[in-house]
């Protein structure tokens, strides 16, 4: 429990930003949960779309600390492959 005025503020703190990055997190795993759903329903054109809106998203969360960048950059990557496999 904290016990200082500057503690208390801190608990405030975290709680904010973990409701924060909280959502991003949420909200970055729905659109890459589109895009695989996208893949699996095997539609070329909407797959390529759900993949242009998640890219940007999964970045920021990078950037914002959410997730590492290579991680992120490893998840593009790989969704990327797999649209253009399914565009051919």
């Amino acid at each position: 429990m904290a016990n200082t005025s500057s503690a208390k503020k801190a608990v405030r703190k975290i709680a904010r930003r973990t409701a924060v990055n909280r959502s991003r997190r949420s909200q970055m795993r729905t659109y890459v949960r589109k895009v695989e759903e996208a893949i699996a329903s095997g539609d070329a054109g909407v797959a390529q779309a759900a993949l242009q809106a998640a890219e940007p998203l999964v970045m920021r969360a990078a950037q914002k600390g959410i997730v590492h960048k290579n991680t992120a950059s490893r998840k593009i990557s790989r969704l990327t492959v797999r649209v253009k496999a399914l565009a051919q």
